[in-house]
């Protein structure tokens, strides 16, 4: 559930959800308050018309009119005293408002209304027989309200008429198969749709993300195609300028370098004819030797800007395999010990020379190299240690800078050029990783490059031990 398209289906379920069943709820109030107010009206309406035919009928058919007016629903009596003693003013209103209009504006006598809500009925409607009763709490599943209304009209001869009827607030008529079967079917609908939606946002954006990962590992490939919405278009554009912009620049100052480079042989080569010429022999071996090491330099500096611009293609190659080669390799020996079996994306030769330059310090500074691997998160970690003297703490990132040499002598023979490590760092951050150096407690040098992992390269957690 950790993707943007997984999260955004499930946020917007849920709100919908939410809002559906704050919906539902209200609108189950509202059909309960419509069916009591409908209820209500219709008790109304009959006492009403009885009050009518009392006031004007002879009083020696008042009790026959009552009698004929009674029903299951509603009952109806008359008495010297009302059977409202505590008008309910705030719910009842309403009731109170339709029978005096019924009744017309000459009517000033007093209206009573008292509406109480009953926890749990012995029956669902009075005077209803015991078999309707039970069909009636079948049909509503059992789970009722009943709502009792007393109302009280004085009369003209100083009597009440007094009305009691008693309704049910009917539960949701919505059967369980049927709420389940809307809310799968509704569920389906909306995932699918917002799936196909996502899809469109996600995508380009997946696309980006690949993009921008083999960018940091130096593999810059084709413009994206702009797809998505417009945020997602306006972002894959963006990224295509970057990428060209980067691409270019590297390209220019790389072959800036590396043309300086392969110009400066010809006026070496000239200054070194010159320097033949010179008489004093102990002059021209002293400007043969910096004519020499300025074309050594030079050479250098045209190998590592050769390496800056290498266009080698990426390859998933089997870590124990492709190192196993190369620890039979003589020109460059040496140990390699056990590592777990993986496979990573890489660009073989140049990872191979970046390699090969932090071996042979180690075996010309430290007596030998030790290689093993190993992973660590997402990256491919290679270790490469050493029994030497190590480094000062303090030169342990210099020794990075093109041409510095820890030896002091600046000697050719002991101390190289001083870009072994430029190189070799250049090629591995031209992989998305990294090297660090660091001293180890019992003595020598260690040296971990890392390589971030590609999802392309599947990996396992078996282990070969395999030594050379």
């Amino acid at each position: 559930m950790g993707s943007l398209r997984a999260q955004l289906v499930i946020l917007i379920l849920g709100a919908l959800a939410i809002a559906q069943a704050v919906s539902l709820w209200l609108f189950a109030d509202e059909r309960s308050l419509a069916v009591r107010a409908a209820l209500g009206f219709e008790a109304a309406g009959r006492a009403v018309n009885v009050v009518r035919l009392l006031e004007e009928a002879p009083p020696d058919l008042s009790a026959s009119i009552v009698r004929a007016a009674n029903s299951p629903l509603v009952r109806f009596d008359l008495a010297p005293a009302p059977s409202v003693t505590a008008p309910d003013h705030h719910h009842a209103e309403y009731i109170e408002t339709r029978v005096r209009a019924l009744l017309g504006d000459g009517f000033s006598r007093d209206i009573r209304v008292n509406l109480r809500e009953t926890a749990v009925p012995l029956h669902p409607i009075p005077n209803l027989s015991p078999q309707m009763a039970r069909m009636h709490q079948e049909m509503m599943r059992g789970r009722m309200q009943a709502v009792e209304m007393t109302l009280s009209i004085a009369l003209s001869g100083g009597q009440w008429l007094n009305v009691a009827t008693r309704f049910e607030r009917p539960p949701l008529q919505w059967p369980l198969s049927s709420f389940l079967t809307f809310g799968l079917t509704a569920a389906l609908i909306l995932v699918v749709a917002f799936w196909f939606v996502m899809t469109r946002l996600t995508g380009p954006l997946r696309d980006l993300s690949h993009a921008a990962e083999d960018l940091g590992r130096g593999d810059a490939g084709e413009p994206l195609p702009v797809a998505g919405p417009a945020e997602v278009r306006d972002l894959t554009r963006a990224f295509n300028r970057m990428q060209e912009r980067l691409t270019r620049f590297v390209a220019d100052r790389t072959r800036i370098l590396a043309a300086v480079s392969h110009d400066l042989r010809s006026p070496l080569t000239a200054m070194r004819f010159d320097a033949e010429l010179v008489e004093d022999e102990e002059t021209r071996e002293s400007l043969i030797a910096s004519i020499d090491e300025m074309q050594a330099m030079a050479e250098a500096t045209l190998t590592f800007a050769e390496g800056l611009a290498g266009h080698e293609p990426s390859e998933v190659v089997d870590v124990s395999d492709w190192l196993g080669a190369m620890a039979g390799d003589k020109a460059t020996p040496f140990k390699l010990t056990g590592g777990p079996a993986m496979t990573v994306r890489i660009r073989p030769l140049a990872l191979r020379r970046a390699l090969r330059n932090l071996v042979e310090n180690a075996s010309r500074y430290g007596g030998s190299a030790t290689v093993g691997w190993h992973r660590a998160g997402d990256d491919l970690v290679i270790e490469i240690t050493d029994h030497g003297p190590g480094i000062p703490d303090e030169e342990l990132e210099e020794v990075f800078a093109p041409f510095h040499r820890l030896e002091a002598s600046r000697s050719l023979e002991t101390g190289g050029h001083g870009l072994g490590l430029a190189i070799a760092r250049a090629i591995v951050r031209g992989h998305g990783g990294d090297i660090r150096l660091e001293n180890r407690a019992e003595g020598g040098l260690k040296a971990s490059i890392f390589i971030p992992l590609s999802e392309d390269a599947p990996n396992n957690d078996q282990t070969k031990h395999k030594e050379t």
